[in-house]
């Protein structure tokens, strides 16, 4: 399953940036040219321009960003971002994460996923969850679940992590049960297109 997973990854990954090109006329070449040109160099400079000047969503946004951030991105495959971030003590979190990711993309098959060096974010096309190997003993899911109180181990994300409103901490695999699916799912379903 984690193959698959990421050759499908890959595929939407290279169908985003078809799909930017068809719309805005401009290859990856031609975007990093114009952001040299404009001086943008971090994250939230780029994020600024596709969005405000170019019109483009999130997601589209996210891959020309991840490409000229990283011009050798679009060869990566979800393995290539996922080895080092889960590594050395971390490694032991890897099972889960696939586990994790096996249940999600089952949620349906517009689940996208974007890479960080710290997680993995999923989107629809917003983003809905986030997955952390966060430490050699605790791995965090990030949730979006608006309106839902903070209560038990579903906890308010407050200044952990501002991209979601809620936090469940693990530091067992076996914590991740049909509660955390049930919020993993109902995020999933909060979010649709």
């Amino acid at each position: 399953m984690p193959g698959q997973v990421a050759e499908k990854n890959a595929r939407a990954f290279q169908a985003y940036l078809e799909n930017v090109q068809a719309r805005t006329g401009l290859t990856v070449a031609d975007f990093r040219a114009q952001a040299a040109q404009k001086g943008l160099t971090t994250h939230r400079e780029l994020l600024a321009w596709l969005k405000t000047d170019l019109g483009l969503g999130h997601g589209h946004a996210q891959a020309v960003i991840a490409t000229i951030l990283n011009p050798d991105h679009s060869q990566k495959t979800a393995d290539d971002h996922l080895t080092p971030l889960f590594a050395g003590k971390k490694a032991h979190w890897r099972p889960l994460y696939d586990a994790l990711m096996g249940h999600v993309q089952a949620f349906g098959p517009d689940v996208e996923t974007t890479y960080s060096k710290a997680y993995v974010s999923l989107f629809r096309p917003r983003r809905f969850a986030s997955l952390h190997p966060a430490s050699a003993d605790r791995f965090d899911i990030g949730l979006n679940l608006k309106g839902a109180e903070p209560a038990g181990r579903l906890e308010a994300a407050g200044s952990w992590n501002r991209m979601v409103t809620h936090r469940v901490r693990i530091a067992d695999p076996a914590e991740v049960d049909d509660e955390v699916y049930g919020w993993l799912r109902q995020a999933y379903d909060q979010h649709q297109p």
